[in-house]
């Protein structure tokens, strides 16, 4: 039994008004389903969220409007639509727990609990594809720009929701194959953090 090919990953984006999950909001969101070493793009996940809390500054980098043309949903609709996608699923995304934390902040408004699902980072397992005795791979930040060039994937749709996804999930993929290199690779192995060299 392959635990990684059985398990069921989603991989998520979300824009927001900016860069506080507690005081701004989600404008969109974006995500993926993987299993069986296959990414469901018949199954996506995205939404266009209805929001008061709305930054000028980020609209360069999204592109979102408050009042453009796109239809939106509230944000009670959207997460509760999240929610029932990503059952029984671990969650990946890249420095996802900014976006974990901006589910978490609208769950919280709505009155109900936390996120339970597990969550992998690609930032950190991107980090565990550098030998341990480079210590400097794992100070440093890695953007999901670094590690589209490094891997050469093409940044297409790069700020939008579901764009950022699916280039997260060919990273992922991209990710999976560096760590498996003897095919022994397991869901355990993608949670372990190693202690570094220094």
């Amino acid at each position: 039994m392959n635990e990684i090919a059985d398990s069921k990953f989603v991989v998520f984006d979300c824009e927001t008004s900016g860069l506080n999950p507690k005081e701004d909001r989600i404008l969109s969101m974006g995500a993926l389903t993987i299993k069986g070493n296959t990414i469901n793009i018949k199954n996506n996940f995205e939404c266009y969220v209805k929001q008061e809390v709305f930054s000028r500054d980020t609209v360069p980098i999204h592109g979102l409007l408050k009042n453009g043309n796109l239809k939106k949903i509230s944000e009670e609709e959207a997460i509760k639509e999240f929610l029932s996608y990503i059952e029984g699923a671990i969650l990946v995304g890249h420095h996802i727990g900014f976006d974990v934390n901006c589910v978490n902040f609208a769950l919280k408004r709505m009155g109900l609990p936390k996120l339970k699902n597990k969550v992998l980072d690609t930032g950190t397992l991107y980090k565990k594809t550098k030998h341990q005795l480079y210590s400097e791979a794992f100070k440093k930040v890695f953007t999901l720009d670094d590690i589209c060039d490094e891997l050469k994937v093409q940044k297409k749709d790069r700020h939008t929701a579901s764009g950022d996804a699916y280039i997260t999930a060919i990273i992922f993929f991209k990710i999976l194959g560096r760590l498996n290199k003897n095919n022994l690779l397991t869901l355990k192995d993608l949670f372990y953090v190693p202690k570094m060299i220094y």
